[in-house]
């Protein structure tokens, strides 16, 4: 028995099984390799699902890590934080927002996010006025909040009842959500692309008609970046370029480069409805975490990441455009910077498990959409390296 399988075999007795894993058993990551307990390397194009933007245990946030959690790694939020303070400022400099609440994870950034529009329509407006927008084959989250706020019926499957006040709409299509707008709506929550939902980017125009919309109707723009923002799309924020700013913006996953943290930014009018104890959050924005995310970001903004991702994310695509010119049940290629969708008239399963034995990771989501996440940070040779192998997977099919 390898250690894999001794691995695999003690999760399976211990473990609750909500993740369908894959036979791999993680040992150590560097860059845009990571290697198992046998010692097996594999080409990591999923990056821990947009998390490892800079790579596996990149040397600035690693050094972070090291030396704060020699000097303190939490301590209450009734105090001051110093990092905290500092990646606050950080994120409202590069961004449009003017003040940041910290937590956990891209769920509870989102949380944070429903709580603060609902709250601030009824400071302003009354009670009656707290539903929400959202799209079809949206993703927002695993909690009861976040998934009744995602347009997809398979994550609600045996939670009913769901969380009141949500309305989806077909993502793209900006008179379909000026129609659903009543008197009870507050918000539109959107992701500018959608990750989960088969990597859809939005069509050109449709934020800025759906900004109009909520400016015409007062109503609070939310753009969900926990996927695509912290330079995935090749820029820092992905709302960047469409020249739209929302009132709310949510990040997490890459935020620190591996950590948990999630952050929830607002502009000063959203910010303003939330006082002492309307929200909260134990570790977030600890001094561990924020002092990762401090390196994180500043590596991603002075280091040249973002222009890697660009220059990248277009050769990527380029070489996997020649694989849909080659073969017929490739449908289509899309994507912006590094989240890039294979759109296929086939299941993409046995592939994303045929890509694993061979040594690349890749996942498949919407059924039918390989997704490519690899670090911001790849090269060219790792590009044709993870292009040739799935190219010898597709001649086989």
């Amino acid at each position: 028995m390898t250690a894999s399988e001794q691995w695999i075999a003690r999760g399976d007795r211990s473990l609750v099984k909500t993740y369908a894993r894959y036979p791999l058993v993680a040992a150590r990551g560097r860059g845009c390799r990571l290697w198992d307990v046998d010692g097996k390397p594999y080409l990591d194009f999923l990056a821990g699902v947009a998390v490892n933007n800079l790579g596996h245990c990149h040397p600035a946030v690693v050094a972070a890590l090291q030396q704060q959690a020699a000097e303190l790694i939490h301590c209450s939020n009734y105090f001051h934080i110093p990092a905290q303070t500092e990646l606050a400022e950080l994120l409202c400099r590069y961004s449009f927002g003017d003040r940041v609440f910290f937590c956990n994870s891209g769920a509870e950034a989102n949380e944070a996010a429903m709580k603060l529009v609902r709250k601030y329509s009824a400071e302003k407006y009354g009670r009656d006025r707290f539903e929400v927008i959202t799209a079809l084959a949206s993703f927002h989250g695993r909690t009861i909040g976040t998934i009744s706020a995602t347009g997809q019926d398979k994550v609600k499957a045996g939670f009913n009842p769901m969380l009141p006040g949500f309305h989806y709409v077909p993502f793209g299509d900006a008179e379909a959500l000026h129609r659903a707008i009543t008197p009870r709506i507050c918000a539109v929550m959107l992701e500018p692309v959608q990750g989960e939902g088969g990597v859809r980017v939005a069509p050109a125009g449709y934020l800025q008609a759906v900004r109009r919309i909520c400016d015409e109707h007062d109503l609070m723009l939310v753009f969900d970046e926990v996927q695509v923002g912290c330079g995935r799309t090749g820029t820092l924020f992905a709302y960047e370029q469409d020249g739209v700013a929302p009132d709310v913006m949510t990040l997490a996953k890459a935020l620190a480069g591996g950590p948990p943290i999630g952050a929830m930014i607002a502009s000063e009018a959203a910010a303003a409805c939330f006082g002492p104890g309307s929200h909260g959050s134990t570790f977030g924005g600890n001094p561990l975490m924020t002092y990762a995310a401090l390196a994180a970001m500043r590596t991603l903004i002075d280091d040249g990441v973002l222009d890697n991702c660009v220059a990248m994310g277009a050769y990527l695509r380029e070489r996997l455009e020649q694989l849909r010119d080659r073969y017929p049940f490739v449908r289509e290629v899309r994507g912006r910077g590094l989240i890039i969708g294979m759109e296929l008239t086939i299941p993409g399963a046995d592939i994303v498990l045929e890509a694993l034995h061979r040594g690349l990771l890749i996942n498949c989501t919407a059924d039918t959409v390989l997704r490519f996440l690899p670090p911001l940070i790849v090269t060219r040779e790792e590009i044709d390296e993870a292009v040739t192998l799935l190219d010898d997977i597709l001649r086989k099919i």
